[in-house]
Formats: structure tokens, sequence, C-alpha cells
């Protein structure tokens, strides 16, 4: 069932292969050769590797749950499956740290040490970017070197390419001064650079902040509460480094056992797009001051407050009303102009989310009705973001059970009740599609003074 050889062994005295339990994984199709096959990743983010094992392995793995011997498996899933096959799924997981043991914790040590070990978090979703466009330009074949080289350049070049065809009609091009909150997605670049440009590219004549608050969402990490981090951020561009004073105000504010929980997560922003994918847009954008530095930015993650109205999802989390108490107290004390960018995409939607649905593709009756319940969705909480009434979006998100799978309701809520906005004007609205049809993501770009 295995279609790679492991490097570690099989090894029944090991409690972790006695009884496998199988960390938080995700799964994708994928092709090998004429074969398809599952990819498995590490969900968390923790492992960079990823497995291909054969379909059939869905079977057996919810059955890891660390209870369960490995004959025991065997004999719930049946179908042909034989002890000498599993121990080579078990083998091959443990191999990749997709298992709980001793090589995954020796793993997480590791990266927790170097996270801590820097001032700065390197770049990571960007970098793949900047490296793709630069590929592109010079060809396969250019060395490492040129590529960085040429890599600042051609990231700028196509934010201003986009900036273009976003503004080339918008009745207001750029904003007056600077906004008090955007609203802006943290979708790939080439789904969303079109509400990326309807925000940053109208900043770019107003007045610089003196930092910028990334409120984000925690796609893979293990916080259950608000989570903030004490790094700066470093992109093709340069470095936005942390602004230490707001962080310190927020932390005294909270007392130290609150800031002890905010922090004590703080591993989740490692290689977390949604802080990450708006710094280059802040340093192309905002630009650097007259000593040469980019704004300083503080990320913080913040989790959905429609599961327990706002409380952490297992009580032992920072919940949002004590970090909204104790950020807007920071930024009264700080001073001077900070921005805050609420980093929200909106509905997930289709068969690749679970949907019963074979594709939103197409104008057949069953696709256009899919796809216009979702709009439909989106316009009605997007009117209670309109109308600055972050309680009501919690409650109609709770008592619907998020249908469509909105994954920031918790950024927008605090960007909302930090701000206390008394305009709030939407400047556009975009839904990405897959060509199949299978997966639709939407975001908004939004201004709030």
């Amino acid at each position: 069932m295995s279609e790679q050889a492991p490097s570690v062994a099989f090894n029944a005295e090991l409690s972790h292969h006695a009884r496998p339990k199988l960390r938080p994984v995700r799964g994708f199709p994928a092709q090998m050769g004429e074969q398809m096959v599952l990819g498995l990743a590490d969900q968390r983010q923790i492992s960079e590797r990823v497995v291909f094992m054969a379909p059939a392995v869905q079977l057996i793995l919810p059955l890891m749950d660390g209870n369960r011997t490995v004959d025991q498996i065997v004999a719930e899933v049946g179908r042909g499956l034989s002890r000498q096959m599993l121990e080579g799924v078990i083998a091959q997981l443990d191999d990749a740290a997709l298992l709980f043991g001793p090589r995954f914790e020796a793993l997480l040590v590791k990266v927790r040490q170097d996270f801590d070990g820097s001032a700065v978090l390197p770049p990571a979703s960007t970098a793949a970017f900047v490296d793709a466009i630069t590929a592109q330009a010079l060809g396969e074949g250019a060395s490492e070197e040129d590529k960085a080289a040429a890599g600042p350049g051609k990231l700028r070049e196509i934010m201003d390419k986009w900036i273009g065809e976003a503004l080339k009609d918008a009745d207001e091009p750029s904003f007056n001064a600077l906004p008090r909150a955007v609203v802006a997605p943290h979708l790939d670049y080439s789904r969303g650079w079109l509400n990326y440009a309807h925000v940053y590219g109208r900043m770019r004549v107003a007045d610089r902040p003196d930092r910028v608050v990334i409120l984000g969402t925690n796609h893979f990490g293990f916080g259950t509460g608000v989570v903030a981090c004490d790094k700066g951020y470093q992109t093709a561009l340069g470095t936005c480094g942390v602004d230490t004073e707001l962080l310190g105000r927020l932390k005294a504010n909270l007392g130290a056992e609150d800031a002890a929980k905010m922090l004590a997560n703080r591993y989740d922003h490692e290689r977390e797009h949604s802080i990450e994918l708006h710094v280059p847009w802040i340093q192309h954008c905002l630009g650097a001051g007259a000593d040469g530095e980019f704004c300083k930015v503080l990320g913080v993650l913040v989790h959905d407050p429609a599961v327990d109205n706002g409380n952490s999802y297992d009580g032992q989390g920072l919940g949002l009303q004590a970090f909204l108490e104790a950020m807007k107290k920071a930024i009264r004390e700080v001073g001077g102009r900070t921005l805050i960018v609420s980093s929200a995409d909106l509905s997930h939607a289709g068969a690749a989310f679970g949907d019963q649905v074979q594709t939103m593709a197409g104008e057949e009756k069953d696709a256009v009705e899919f796809r216009n319940k979702v709009f439909q969705h989106d316009r009605d909480m997007i009117e209670l973001v309109r109308g600055n009434k972050p309680d009501e979006l919690v409650a109609a998100m709770s008592w619907q059970q998020n249908p469509t799978r909105w994954c920031s309701t918790g950024n927008l809520v605090a960007t909302l009740k930090l701000v206390e906005p008394g305009d709030i004007q939407l400047l556009n609205y975009t839904a990405a599609m897959d060509q199949q049809g299978l997966g639709m993501v939407s975001s908004m770009a939004m201004v709030m003074n």
C-alpha cells in the first residue's frame, strides 16, 4: 500500500509503532506516472516531508488513534490488508514524523529552538512566489544568486502591474489619509491579487503609519485562542521588525498569566501565510521611513469567536475580550499612527471543502444555484461587517454553524472592536474558483475609518 521505501524500519518493540497514533495530516490527490496516489502532509507544518500512498490507505488512517494494536487494525480493515503492508505504512509515516512519537517530538523541539533563536521569521509562501516569478523571467537554468538579485525587482514589478489593473477604472484610486483599518485577503497572490491591490494600491500616497498590526487566521497551529508573535518578518524586499514597544505594552496590560497564554504558541506563526502575505505589500506600498527602515509590525492570530463566544476553544488559551481590552489600551499608550490589517478570507465552498456538489463551474442549474447560495451568504455577512455589527456577525455565524466556512470571522470581529469605525466602505468583492469548480474561495477589499 506504500509507494515509498522508508528509511525507518518498523519495530514492534516501539510503543508508537505497536499502537500507532496519526498526527493531524492533510491529504491531497497526486499523480505518479499514470497512477493516482494520496499525498499526506503535516497539517501543523512541523514536518516538511510529504509521503505518497495508495488511496486505499484512507481506510487505515482513522484507525490509527493510539488505542488499537497493529493486529487489531488489520482485522478491522480487512480487504486484503496484511500485517506486513501495515507495518510498511507505519514505518513510512513515522519516517516523515507524521506519527506521534520520539521522531516527531525531536523535530518539534528543533523547530521551536530555531524559531526562538532568531529575531525575524524567514519568508515561506512569499519566497516560493518570488522564486516562481524569477524562474519564469530568467529561465529554469538561472542560478540562485541571479534569482536572488532579480527577485525584489520582479516582485515590485508585478505588484505595480496588479495595482494598475485593479485601480485603472476606480473613482477614488487613493486614500486621502491613512485609514484606521483595512481588510484584504490571505489568498495566494495568483487568486487574491485583485483585492490586495485594491487596498494597498490606494495607500501609496497616504501618510505612513508608525506601525502595522496584522490580524490573521491560525490555519495550522496548536493555539486555541489569540496567539501573538514576538518576531519580525523578512521578505525578498527586506525586513519589518517587530514592534517591541507595542508588544511590551500589550503584555503589561494583559498581566503575566494572560501574556504567557498569548505567546505560548508563538511557534504557530512559523509559515503562517495569513500574516506573511501582507508584508511585501506593506513594504512596497508604504515604503521605508527617513531611517531607511520599513514599518514595524505585530502579527496576531485570532481564533473563531463563534465557537464559544470569544473564549478559547479549550479554556487554556487567551480569550478575545481580554486581548481586545489590552490591545486598545496599548495602542493608546504608544500613540502615533497604527494601521490595523484584517487578513480575511471568506467562504470556502465546493467539493474540495466537503460540499455535496459535483462542480460549481458551468451554467448548469445545480452549479448556478450553489454559487448563488454562497454569494447570498457572503452578502448577508458582509452587510453585518459594513454595518459595524460584530456581535451580530458572531451570533449569525454561530446559529448558522458557518455554512460556507468563513475562516476569518475572528480577525474581522477583532478589527471592528479595536477600531470602532464610523465609516466602512467595501472596495471590492471577488470569488476565485479552480477550473474544475471543485473549490471556490471568496474575499473582499474594505477600508474602515
